[in-house]
Formats: structure tokens, C-alpha cells, sequence
């Protein structure tokens, strides 16, 4: 898995250097800093790898040897394994009582006015609206939301045609003939009352079913029937915590599919700690106290692509800076200057001399430079 590097703000302009100066040798130090922020490594002090220490200190030399500068492309876009899944995963909670007596397949994608279980023998439909239903509506209801949602349904699926039933809160005598249309395409007693139970409302423009939570014959209660989710498909990836910051509010990000095929989408939400709802959660913490990880969720550009693969393993990438046909050294090379910038030591016949260099993008241990050197000059590193 690659690291993620954060590109280095470019320093100032290389300044000239004095003429006739010649003895005098500008003072270098090794960038630990920044050496250790890209690779890890602990700081314990300052050197000048080039100076051998003096006789009987008992430290063995620092060894060097050489690389050549390379010319050719950085990013600093980042990759991380993830999943494939369906998006907005709920609970269905039983509103009444009975018995499971008919229950979808895993899978089963069911839309508005279609039945997601059988209770007593009575099919439970499925509505939208973001409110559950928690009493009967009929005749002499109250005014409420729960029965703007309802007429809403009943309207979208026909049942209200013809009889300008104004979508409000109020269960007028044409709400009525509406509800008893309604149950008269379901083949049941045209009461002209949705009794509780009867309807379940979810958000979803239509679902899927995910999973079963109960079996045939067992008896309704608190506990989820099933669970569903949307039909559309969306990326989930676990970022480790110095990732986080790579991934912005609606920024951009590649994914690739498990056939090698390639689709765009958009960071949605970022969970902390938490599974991202798809119930493939890391649990309560991990051995020793580990908190899990959080959750990135990724909503897909197009779905035709991913639909093809269902549920599977992805590669996410975070799209980063970039830089094509730069001049290239391992980031070792680089050596911070007393007065600012950085230089690289320069091999020049059987010596070395120091050349200021810019820093442009940094990334994976590498950085891009210009400014008095060449592709194959070579170029002092510690071994």
C-alpha cells in the first residue's frame, strides 16, 4: 500500500552565489526533518554526513554513496483497499403484531406499493416517507405529517387520480376513497382506514432486501424483520488516521473495480469510529482497546459499471498533485541550507560540490528539484 506523502511547499528562489568566494564554503546540514517526516525514522541529532568524525571518537564513518538524478512523473495521490456495497443500509421494525406468514429473498428489490412480508396472511407494504407510522389513519384522524406522507403515496401510485387530493395534513373524505382504491388493488376489506402495521414508510426511492432477521411463523415484535438498503452501490474504505486529512469533503477519487474497470466518485461522509453503517463494523474496539477505524463513504459517478461486479473488493485513489518529466532524487539527497532552501552534493570529477536546488512536489520518499542539475548527474546519498 502506498504511503501518503503531503507535497512540500516550494522554498524561495535559489539566490546567487558570491563571486570570488570561493574559500569560503556555505554551511550545510542534513535535513533530518524532513527526512524523518517522510520516512519514518527517528531524529536523535543534527550531522553533516560529509565531515568524517575526528580520529578516537570511537563512531564509526557515516558511508555514502551516489545516485543519479532521474527524469520522470510524481503524484502524491494515495491508494487504499476498499469494498463495494449497498448504500443506506435499515432496519424494518414491525409497527403490529401477527405472525410472519411470507417473507422476500435476499436480494429482492421491491419498490413503493410492492410487499416487503406478510403478517396474519396480510400483506405489509412499502411506502416512502422518512416518518414511521405510529397510529391508524382513517376517518377522524388528527392532522399530522404521517398523513401528508401517506397522501403523498397515494397520489404517486394512482390511487388519487381524478380526485384533486391536495397533498397536505389533513385525512379528507377523498383521502378516504383513496385508501379504499388502494386496498382494493391489494384484494382486502376496503375499510377506508390504513390500520398501523399495515404500512411501513423508509426513505429509499426503492430497496433491496440485505438480509432476514426473522423465519416463517416466528411472532412480530421489536426486533428488525429484515433489513434493506438502497439498490445503488457505493465504496467504503477504512483510511488510517494520518490518511484522513486526503480526504475532503466532496473531493474527487478513483476507484477501481475488481474486472480492472474504473469509475469516479465523490467523498460523501466520513464516520468516525464507525462502520459507515454497512454492517461490516469492526466492533466495539479491537484487542488491547483499538478503537475502529473510520469509515469513508464514496458515492459513485455512474452506477452501470459497478453494477456488473455487485458487492467486491476495490482500489480507491485519492487523486493528488502531480508532475510529469520532472527532475527526480531520493529525498536522502537533499541537504537544508543554514541560510533556507536546500542543496544536493553534486559529484564533479573526483570531488563533490554543493548545488541549490528548488523543491517542487514531494512524494514517496522522492522529490522533484530543478536549478543546476541534470537527468544521470550524480548525486551524494547515505548508504
Amino acid at each position: 500500500m502506498p504511503r501518503t506523502e503531503t507535497p512540500a511547499e516550494a522554498p524561495a528562489g535559489p539566490r546567487s552565489a558570491p563571486q570570488g568566494r570561493r574559500r569560503r564554503q556555505r554551511k550545510v546540514v542534513v535535513p533530518l526533518v524532513l527526512t524523518a517526516a517522510i520516512t519514518g525514522v527517528a531524529v536523535l541529532g543534527v550531522t553533516r554526513p560529509w565531515e568524517r568524525p575526528a580520529s578516537g571518537t570511537g563512531k564509526p564513518p557515516v558511508e555514502f554513496g551516489t545516485v543519479a538524478v532521474q527524469r520522470g512523473s510524481l503524484s502524491s495521490g494515495i491508494q487504499i483497499a476498499g469494498t463495494l456495497g449497498y448504500d443506506e443500509p435499515t432496519p424494518v421494525v414491525a409497527a403490529g403484531r401477527g405472525t410472519v406468514t411470507a417473507l422476500p429473498s435476499v436480494g429482492t428489490v421491491i419498490e413503493p406499493g410492492g410487499t416487503l412480508y406478510e403478517a396474519d396472511g396480510r400483506a405489509v407494504v412499502l411506502m416512502r416517507g422518512s416518518r414511521p407510522l405510529w397510529r391508524d389513519l382513517g376517518p377522524g384522524a388528527g392532522d399530522g405529517p404521517d398523513v401528508e406522507q401517506l397522501k403523498r403515496n397515494l397520489v404517486d401510485l394512482g390511487h388519487a387520480d381524478g380526485l384533486g387530493l391536495a397533498v397536505d395534513e389533513k385525512f379528507t373524505k377523498g383521502t378516504e376513497t383513496a385508501v379504499k382504491r388502494w386496498q382494493k388493488s391489494l384484494g382486502v376489506k376496503q375499510t377506508g382506514t390504513v390500520a398501523l402495521g399495515s404500512v411501513v414508510m423508509l426513505p429509499q426511492v426503492s430497496v433491496r432486501v440485505q438480509q432476514l432477521g426473522v423465519q416463517l411463523g416466528a411472532p412480530l415484535g421489536t426486533g428488525s424483520v429484515m433489513t434493506v438498503s438502497s439498490t445503488g452501490l457505493v465504496a467504503l474504505v477504512r483510511p488510517a488516521d494520518n490518511q484522513l486529512s486526503r480526504f475532503k469533503p466532496d473531493g474527487k477519487v478513483e476507484v477501481r473495480l475488481s474486472d480492472g474497470g474504473t469509475v469516479t466518485g465523490r467523498v460523501r461522509s466520513l464516520i468516525r469510529g464507525g462502520s459507515g453503517g454497512q454492517g461490516e463494523g469492526d466492533g466495539g474496539g479491537g484487542a488491547g482497546g483499538e478503537q475502529p477505524k473510520t469509515t469513508v463513504t464514496i458515492a459513485l459517478d455512474s452506477q452501470r459499471q459497478a453494477r456488473k461486479m455487485g458487492p467486491s473488493s476495490v482500489t480507491v485513489t485519492v487523486v493528488g498533485d502531480s508532475v510529469s518529466g520532472a527532475l527526480i532524487v531520493p529525498v536522502t539527497a537533499l541537504l537544508a541550507l543554514d541560510g533556507g532552501g536546500y542543496g544536493v552534493k553534486v559529484v564533479d570529477g573526483t570531488g563533490t560540490r554543493l548545488v541549490e536546488v528548488r523543491l517542487g512536489l514531494i512524494a514517496d520518499a522522492q522529490a522533484q528539484i530543478s536549478g543546476g542539475v541534470e537527468p544521470g548527474t550524480q548525486v551524494v546519498v547515505p548508504k
